[in-house]
């Protein structure tokens, strides 16, 4: 059974910056694409960025393109989203999923990915 355990969140300021950890255990991480998605109070969980096993495909959400960076570390099995130039709006539960899919990624919506971490809480407030 894969784990997923994200790690990293916190308080930070508007402009600031974090960057959130997801380690997974139970299989080799390269078998696996893996997303970042985000729930709000009273907004849809969505889709931020994922990454192919491979790391050759990586996709963001328009909200996030340009100041979110993702990348994977396959020999730590940890997946990184760096988060630069934070916003109010970008305060949320963080989640990282993994579908096992080599070298593709699927379309970036939570139905695509069938594990999931319990989450780690960004605020983002002055």
């Amino acid at each position: 059974q894969l784990q997923l355990v994200e790690s990293g969140g916190g308080l930070v300021q508007p402009g600031g910056s974090l960057r959130l950890s997801c380690a997974v255990s139970g299989d080799s991480l390269d078998y696996y694409a893996i997303g970042w998605f985000r729930s709000a109070p009273g907004k849809e969980r969505e889709g931020v960025s994922q990454i192919s096993s491979s790391s050759r495909i990586t996709n963001y959400g328009d909200s996030v393109r340009g100041r979110f960076t993702i990348s994977r570390d396959n020999a730590k099995n940890t997946v990184y989203l760096q988060m630069n130039s934070l916003k109010p709006e970008d305060a949320a539960v963080y989640y990282c999923a993994a579908v096992r899919i080599r070298f593709l990624v699927p379309i970036m919506r939570p139905p695509s990915y069938n594990y999931w971490g319990q989450g780690t809480q960004v605020t983002v407030s002055s």
